[in-house]
């Protein structure tokens, strides 16, 4: 397999059907490669769901979808164990949750209680049900759509199940000629219906491999090391990232930088994932009048290259 051949490929696929956003779509890619979850925040209709459907379809993946609701349990994700008078035993039924790509969509509309039911699935690949402990599909990942916390019905994700997300993204309104393309253009899900899957079984976990063969120096580490310790100096965020983001950052480096075409890290390849990979994990210092986001970008212009 010709890896940037492979992953210009899966770029252009996914661009034919998300129009306008080819900065997100890479942004989904990495986060994929980097063996990471997916969260989506933006208001209804600008193609969340489509995004999540032609990353499964492009990559080969078995997909899941689960609309989240206020009445959602959480065995309606895991399955159920349901007796079989014909069998004299109980018979297990797995839940969507035993797919290799899990759409939750509209997570936040669901209760506390059914969004904590994800947390063992996203991070140990695998689920507990009735003591029995169940391993998922491999690859697993989770594309989970959020809509904003001011409309009606949604609950604030806790901190704990948002650490589980390697990046979030917003895809935001289209510009004015993506717009009219998609004005004049097919329907997308008919687009999506045609999709070839670009990966054959095995090659996922073959590029996986590839974004953790890519060399990060030490003074590479060292910026990364330098910007995790800003985090955590208290002049920007009341509290700073775990080892654990710290890892996650440059796993999400290493998979841009070989979407980039290149064996190494590069400080712009951390830059590039940093707000992403980070903000959705930290709350701005109170003084600071800035979104998380925003105030990402400001530390890094204030953390200086070694």
């Amino acid at each position: 397999m010709d890896v940037q051949h492979t992953l210009t490929a899966i770029r252009n696929q996914l661009n034919t059907v998300i129009v306008g956003k080819s900065a997100q779509t890479q942004d989904s890619l990495a986060c994929l490669l980097a063996g990471g979850h997916l969260l989506i925040d933006d208001v209804p209709g600008v193609g969340k769901t489509t995004l999540s459907h032609a990353l499964a379809r492009t990559l080969g993946l078995q997909f899941s979808r689960v609309q989240f609701t206020s009445d959602l349990m959480p065995s309606d994700l895991s399955g159920v164990s349901v007796y079989e008078r014909g069998k004299e035993a109980f018979v297990f039924y797995p839940g969507p949750i035993f797919a290799q790509v899990l759409l939750a969509d509209e997570i936040n509309r669901a209760s506390p209680k059914t969004q904590s039911a994800l947390l063992e699935a996203m991070e140990e690949k695998q689920v507990t049900i009735e003591g029995e402990t169940r391993p998922l599909p491999q690859p697993f990942f989770v594309i989970a759509t959020q809509n904003p916390l001011d409309q009606i019905g949604t609950y604030a994700l806790p901190e704990s199940q948002l650490d589980r997300f390697l990046m979030r993204i917003s895809l935001g309104y289209p510009d004015r000629a993506a717009e009219r393309e998609l004005l004049m253009g097919r329907d997308r899900r008919s687009l999506l219906d045609e999709l070839p899957a670009l990966l054959q079984p095995g090659e996922l976990q073959a590029l996986q491999q590839a974004v953790l063969a890519v060399h990060a120096s030490d003074p590479l580490l060292d910026y990364v090391q330098d910007l995790i310790a800003a985090t955590r100096s208290g002049q920007w965020f009341l509290q700073g990232l775990s080892p654990r983001a710290g890892m996650a950052v440059l796993r999400a480096a290493k998979a841009q930088a070989l979407l980039s075409g290149r064996s190494y890290v590069a400080p712009d390849d951390v830059q590039a994932i940093l707000p992403q990979s980070i903000a959705h994990r930290l709350i701005p210092a109170a003084d600071s009048g800035r979104g998380a986001e925003e105030q990402v970008r400001a530390m890094v212009q204030a953390v200086p290259l070694a």
